[in-house]
């Protein structure tokens, strides 16, 4: 049998990009006859760094062959203490972020999950406040907090104990969602009960790309903090750099009380994920939230190499600020030449889209682009966006091969 014919229905991205690949590395993915693709989908965010970083793989490589500990639950390794010194020194202390760190499983799911869970346990209360557009992964309580109607459905019974607000510029920003909330908590006829949290993105991938301004992540962050609830900011995507600040939260000067990462921390796309959360939060008896893969060493590893080689410094954060007026300018104008087809272009540091009107040229534009050499994918309500995620590490030429692929996709996808 071949691998199409046993593997499930439930396969997606070999449906777009029909091809075997074989190798990668930096920002190229290589199929078993050879060609190259340039990849702008960076393992949907997992791949901050790129394919197989000479760096990260070295310290991969060193680790198991001198049999370093592959999988110890939440035992006490070198990895591990490795790990938390490096993250404490580097990312937490430099921003006087007093969080602990919660090792929850290896995916983003898992990180999600344990936050809810916990603030729940916390605030005594069942209620989260969640937005539209959201996206926080595929298990039961993630898919409640999630908004995509389809994904919603797969989960077979009631998604329930969740409201829902407008995101940011939901239906033309007409809609405030942060005043409908304070004014529904202000009357005690409202119908809403005090919730145990709220949970949002910065910039909504999965979304469409949609991008949360400073000022409404700010006044978010103040209103949760007045009505003593707590803010939950999944970073999962937008983490790690994607958006230029190790935690794409920085922008807006918020501190919230707890972060979800997952995707890019390991650095290497090795399964990792991470609840951080406010000390006087750490209610946790032993056990209570735990998992079999939650101690993923090897992942330790490359995660501790990947603090050191691109957060010692603000050389990456810097870099990834200057591409994204590269994008913004280059994307602004494309959409203005095709302003008919595509509705404007958004994102921030290295998280692009373009919106089209017709979701059915966003999936042309995406196939002509792959066509061409270059991995996009679509997200939003309908698929209607074309959502560029580069590896940060990629070269000047290789951001701008990227660029003029897609300049020809999208010309292809709306002349024909």
């Amino acid at each position: 049998m071949t691998a199409p014919t046993i593997e499930s229905e439930v396969r997606s991205y070999s449906r777009n990009w029909p091809v075997v690949f074989d190798h990668a590395r930096g920002s190229r993915m290589v199929d078993r006859d050879g060609r190259a693709y340039l990849d702008f989908f960076a393992g949907a965010g997992a791949l901050n760094y790129g394919h197989n970083h000479p760096v990260l793989k070295r310290a991969l490589l060193d680790y198991l062959e001198q049999d370093g500990v592959a999988h110890s639950l939440d035992m006490l390794t070198a990895a591990k203490e490795e790990f938390l010194a490096e993250f404490a020194a580097r990312v937490l202390v430099p921003r006087r972020l007093d969080y602990r760190v919660q090792f929850p499983g290896p995916t983003g799911t898992n990180s999600v999950e344990a936050a809810l869970k916990l603030a729940r346990k916390v605030t005594g209360r069942p209620t989260v406040v969640a937005f539209t557009g959201a996206f926080h992964g595929m298990s039961l309580g993630s898919l409640a907090v999630t908004g995509n109607a389809a994904k919603r459905a797969g989960a077979g019974v009631a998604l329930g104990h969740t409201w829902r607000l407008p995101y940011d510029g939901f239906a033309g920003g007409e809609v405030s969602g942060l005043k409908l909330l304070d004014s529904m908590l202000a009357d005690s006829s409202s119908g809403l009960d005090l919730p145990a949290a709220v949970v949002v993105e910065t910039v909504q991938g999965e979304g469409g790309v949609n991008v949360a301004g400073p000022t409404w992540l700010a006044d978010l962050a103040e209103l949760c903090d007045r009505r003593g609830i707590l803010l939950i900011l999944d970073d999962i995507q937008m983490g790690c750099g994607r958006t230029g600040p190790f935690f794409s939260f920085e922008v807006a000067g918020i501190t919230p009380d707890v972060v979800c990462l997952s995707k890019s921390i390991s650095g290497y796309g090795l399964p990792m994920s991470l609840t951080l959360f406010r000390t006087e939060l750490d209610v946790w008896q032993p056990g209570e939230h735990n998992g079999t893969f939650r101690g993923n060493n090897p992942a330790f590893v490359t995660a501790t190499a990947a603090l050191r080689e691109f957060w010692s410094d603000g050389a990456l954060e810097k870099q990834t600020q200057e591409r994204a007026l590269l994008f913004e300018e280059n994307l602004g104008e494309l959409a203005d030449r095709h302003v008919g087809h595509v509705a404007s272009a958004r994102g921030r540091g290295l998280v692009w889209g373009l919106p089209f009107r017709d979701p059915a040229a966003a999936r042309k534009a995406a196939d002509t682009a792959f066509a061409r050499g270059l991995l996009v994918e679509t997200s939003g309500s309908y698929d209607e966006v074309v959502k560029l995620m580069p590896p940060l590490t990629a070269t000047d030429g290789e951001l701008a091969e990227g660029l003029d692929i897609v300049r020809h996709a999208v010309a292809a996808a709306v002349t024909t």
